[in-house]
């Protein structure tokens, strides 16, 4: 394990040099049992719900707001390197971290027993299908973590 602030500058330095490379980063927060099984590589895809409030960071669009379509018409995903890999409550001082290479991403739409793509209605009355992004991660690039009895939820 590593000292604290030398995981944590570990971490933030990887992220600041692949941000000045012109590489994107998104940041996630997750439960830690999700992040460990990440480290431990037993999770090897994150999946993440389209919805209003995500699509401007997860789908790419056109400069009407409507996502750009692959050839297959499936909305195609933004271009991320990396994943920045954050647990733990918002306001606590020690949250275990990592960033994780992507090695791939596409949009996944979610079907019924019949097939169909799922719609759900918004509070504006506009329809979405219900759709996730799918992200295959790859290597570990950095990561920090606390002792547990440092952790705070």
């Amino acid at each position: 394990m590593l000292e604290n602030k030398t995981a944590l500058s570990e971490v933030q330095q990887k992220k600041t040099e692949m941000l000045q490379e012109g590489k994107k980063v998104i940041t996630f927060s997750l439960k830690q049992k999700y992040f460990d099984a990440i480290l431990a590589g037993r999770k090897v895809q994150e999946f993440r719900e389209i919805r209003p409030s995500t699509i401007k960071r997860l789908v790419q669009l056109d400069k009407d707001g409507y996502d750009i379509e692959d050839e297959n018409g499936n909305a195609i995903p933004i271009k991320y390197d990396a994943i920045h890999f954050i647990t733990g409550a918002r306001n606590a001082k020690h949250r275990d971290s990592a960033l994780v290479e992507i090695e791939s991403s596409f949009v996944e739409y979610i079907a019924d027993k019949e097939g169909n793509i799922i719609e759900w209605q918004a509070d504006d009355g506009a329809y979405w299908q219900v759709s996730q992004v799918v992200y295959n991660l790859g290597r570990i690039l950095a990561k920090t973590i606390y002792p547990k009895d440092k952790v705070t939820y």
